[in-house]
């Protein structure tokens, strides 16, 4: 039984006239409410006090709806968005789905996608709703500087997270609206079905993530603040100073975040409409995302997606009962994606034989000179593994550094040609489109080499993330998309699934078999203290 059975068998329980004096309060209550929540987890939605709030699961639990009844009754100036203007006008979107709320298009500019509501509806207040679209970094440009007291974002995990945080830093009154005006953010959403989609787990790690040391109930409020670039949870009187590029100091004051379930069962619109058959004839994993609301779906492949996620899955279970393997076997390779500042991030993977070690990273702007690429590589290395380093202009001076030490250095450029096959017997387009594709034959669930990898989203969503580019000649050359059109997609440049392909490269058979000689050689250079590079102390650290 929903929720909202049990308040009718309640009410319909009462003697008339008690029946009838809570009709009347409820009426009074919702008096100039334009629209009305239902009962149960939309209500609870509506009043919440959270700054940002993820309603959702499965489908048909009325997400749009409560956008829309958010914009029309409690806020002055509201942005709700979509990922395309279709999904706006079109047919089942925003637009005709408010106009059926107020019983007119009165008010509506179609041409900018700006609704002012009419004051008579409003008891005289002025509110307006724009509605957006976005896909790109670019796109979202549009909405920069434009502040909402309210922003929407309906389907929320097909949007990209980044984008997302962007838009929201400007939820605040808008120029002549009430300073004490409610300002919010509401994603609605159901689970994701693309590993693009899984940052929604991240974010709503209390509610979401099974493995949570701290779980939250629903509705159940937490604080979360930026610390030193990162994003934590914190106490609600949590308070910290930072000071900004230009010297200003700003307090940092914790925001409020809550999820909240719902299901086709609390919407009685749609419970007598069939759409609980639509959701019945869905796929499995459908099923499990939009019937159930469950955020342990299997996730589906994109077109031309070069690694499954289903054998990425199997190589992170296969993780779980190798993973001793990283203290008993020597590390064989340290696969090294090099940023020198800028937003990119420096990320190092560590590979013994078969199994990966979870990646370690740090932010550009930490790593811009070669003596901190240095060190940060030596913090990382044992075993005196081969170092697998991506030579993009970037890591110049930091192969430089690690072969005038007497290193293992295997320098990787991704622009070079490749004289290797595929499996199939295609050729690449270059040594970018072999690692990728040699790693996906590698992760092949019966004819691959077992490999076994950490568990984590991030690398999920990253590993996933790499397309075959469409052209004619694909029956005999592998190309894959580059990094850009990577980018645009996922909001960020693939550096963890880079710094796996590069430990995972083929090995240097000829270094390998001169290991001992490396090693004699550094040696003999220690011994006579005139250690090269620019860290002889993080070079001392180095286990071999």
């Amino acid at each position: 039984m929903s929720l909202l059975d049990e308040i009718a068998e309640k009410l319909l329980a009462m003697p008339a006239d008690e029946r009838a004096a809570m009709v009347e309060t409820a009426r009074q209550a919702n008096a100039g409410f334009i629209w009305k929540p239902n009962p149960g987890p939309q209500t609870q939605a509506y009043f919440s006090p959270a700054d940002l709030l993820y309603y959702g699961g499965a489908a048909g639990g009325g997400k749009s709806q409560l956008l829309l009844g958010l914009a029309v009754n409690e806020h002055r100036v509201s942005r709700l968005f979509r990922r395309q203007f279709k999904d706006i006008d079109g047919e089942g979107g925003l637009a005709p789905a408010l106009e059926q709320m107020l019983g007119t298009s009165t008010g509506y500019n179609s041409q900018k996608h700006v609704w002012k509501i009419p004051q008579g509806m409003t008891g005289g207040e002025r509110r307006a709703i724009e509605f957006g679209a976005f896909e790109t970094a670019k796109e979202a440009e549009a909405y920069q500087g434009r502040p909402a007291d309210f922003f929407g974002f309906d389907e929320a995990v097909q949007f990209q997270e980044a984008l997302i945080r962007f838009i929201i830093a400007w939820n605040r009154p808008a120029p002549g609206v009430p300073s004490d005006q409610r300002c919010r953010a509401v994603l609605a959403s159901n689970p994701p079905v693309t590993a693009e989609g899984l940052f929604i787990i991240d974010m709503f790690a209390p509610w979401l993530d099974p493995e949570h040391i701290n779980p939250a109930a629903p509705g159940e409020l937490r604080w979360f603040a930026m610390v030193d670039g990162q994003e934590i949870e914190v106490a609600q009187d949590y308070r910290a100073v930072i000071v900004d590029a230009a010297g200003n100091e700003m307090e940092v004051v914790p925001k409020s975040r809550t999820f909240i379930p719902a299901s086709l069962s609390d919407n009685p619109d749609l419970l007598d409409s069939g759409y609980a058959s639509t959701l019945a004839a869905l796929p499995a994993h459908l099923q499990d995302a939009f019937a159930a609301g469950k955020f342990s779906t299997t996730l589906e492949d994109a077109d031309r997606q070069v690694i499954p996620t289903e054998w990425i899955l199997k190589a992170q279970e296969r993780w779980m009962l190798r993973k001793v393997e990283i203290e008993t076997k020597p590390m064989t390779a340290l696969g090294v994606d090099v940023a020198s500042g800028g937003a990119d991030r420096m990320t190092c993977v560590p590979l013994h034989g078969v199994v990966f070690d979870r990646y370690r990273e740090k932010p550009g702007r930490e790593v811009r000179q070669a003596s901190e690429k240095f060190a940060f590589v030596m913090e990382n290395a044992k075993d005196d593994p081969q170092f697998n380093v991506d030579n993009n202009g970037y890591g110049d001076d930091l192969c430089s550094a690690l072969e005038s030490n007497n290193f293992n250095v295997k320098r990787i450029k991704g622009s070079f040609g490749s004289t290797a096959f595929a499996k199939d017997g295609r050729e690449f387009e270059n040594k970018r489109a072999e690692l990728v594709w040699k790693f996906r034959e590698s992760l092949h669930p019966e004819n691959g080499d077992n490999i076994a990898l950490p568990p984590g989203r991030e690398l999920v969503m990253e590993l996933t993330a790499f397309r075959e580019k469409p052209r004619e000649d694909m029956r005999k050359v592998i190309r894959i998309e580059s990094n850009d059109e990577i980018k645009s997609r996922i909001g960020r440049s693939p550096d963890i699934a880079w710094a796996h392909f590069f430990a995972w490269a083929e090995p240097d058979k000829m270094a390998r078999e001169q290991r001992k000689t490396h090693v004699r050689r550094r040696r003999a250079s220690q011994s006579r203290t005139s250690v090269h590079g620019p860290s002889s102390n993080a070079l001392g650290r180095q286990r071999r």
